[in-house]
């Protein structure tokens, strides 16, 4: 397939560009900032360019990974993420299904920053009871930022879309899987990567495993329809650990990986002490067929491997 990706420059078209090429597909690469990835440099913002991508590149399908994100909360005007995140994947979705328009099929990547309202990210200290156990039923849906609105409003148009037109759709809601340091690094007591890998249990998986999951959306969407998926490392909790996890997420994890403390005791590494909210990707795993390939006990094995390597160097 001739397939148009957008963020084609940024941290996950990077890893998935290459990606679908490995398996045949012609890569057109729109992204504002030049890259190795990327074959036009433009917005989605400007309907115009994209109407003009569509037509002279004959696209067939889209992946629209391309978006403003939460660190540029701090840094842009809300307006310009009702112009990159609403407007832009707008004009996607409207030249995708324009008269002559050759686009079968659609992916968007959402986010799960669109779910957590403030009072679920207050967690403990906000007077939560239990970990907050999230699929994608939770509703109603109360964006804190707004980035996650401009997020929300974009698979809002994506239901509209394939409801107005047929047009298969398929939302991809990942975890966290940016290599920068968490935004609140300076309140968190944890070292960059002790935060990464504790967040593996709930909340993280890694850029190859994100770009798999765009694989197979991609060649699930004429099958499915419209749908809408969390994508993150399976986590090893169950709800009924939901109330031990706000009030004593170590002991819970110690269960689950009785070996975990000597590792990290040895890294100097430490559990958060609460964990607030749990993503069941089990949907993913049940109805796209998609499970990580990285979580915890890969990070555990990995580390293990790490710590062998210097014991080995030292002699």
């Amino acid at each position: 397939m001739r397939i148009l990706v957008t963020g084609s420059s940024g941290w996950l078209g990077q890893t998935l560009v290459p990606r679908l090429r490995s398996d045949g597909h012609e890569i057109v690469g729109l992204d504002p900032v030049p890259g190795e990835t990327t074959t036009v440099v433009g917005s989605i913002a400007d309907r115009a360019l994209v109407h003009a991508m569509m037509g002279d590149f004959a696209i067939e399908a889209v992946i629209h990974a391309g978006a403003l994100h939460k660190p540029h909360v701090d840094r842009r005007e809300r307006s310009d993420f009702l112009a990159v995140n609403i407007e832009g994947t707008l004009n996607l979705l409207e030249e995708a299904v324009a008269p002559g328009s050759k686009v079968d099929r659609f992916v968007l990547t959402s986010t799960t920053s669109l779910m957590i309202s403030q009072e679920i990210r207050a967690g403990r200290s906000g007077g939560a009871r239990q970990a907050r156990w999230i699929t994608e039923e939770l509703a109603p849906l109360l964006p804190r930022n707004i980035y996650g609105v401009s997020k929300l409003a974009a698979e809002h148009l994506c239901r509209l879309f394939n409801q107005l037109y047929r047009l298969p759709v398929i939302v991809l809601r990942t975890a966290r899987f940016f290599p920068e340091e968490d935004d609140m690094a300076h309140a968190i007591p944890h070292s960059d990567g002790n935060t990464k890998v504790n967040e593996f249990l709930f909340r993280r998986l890694t850029v190859e495993d994100v770009a798999e999951s765009h694989v197979l959306a991609l060649n699930k969407a004429p099958e499915i329809g419209f749908d809408t998926f969390i994508i993150s490392a399976k986590t090893p909790f169950q709800p009924s650990d939901c109330e031990a996890l706000i009030d004593d997420a170590p002991a819970v994890v110690e269960r689950y990986f009785p070996h975990y403390r000597d590792l990290y005791a040895r890294l100097g590494w430490t559990m958060f002490k609460s964990i607030d909210r749990v993503y069941d990707s089990g949907r993913a795993s049940q109805r796209l067929g998609f499970v990580c390939r990285t979580g915890f006990a890969e990070k555990l094995e990995e580390l293990e491997a790490q710590l062998d390597r210097r014991r080995m160097a030292k002699g």
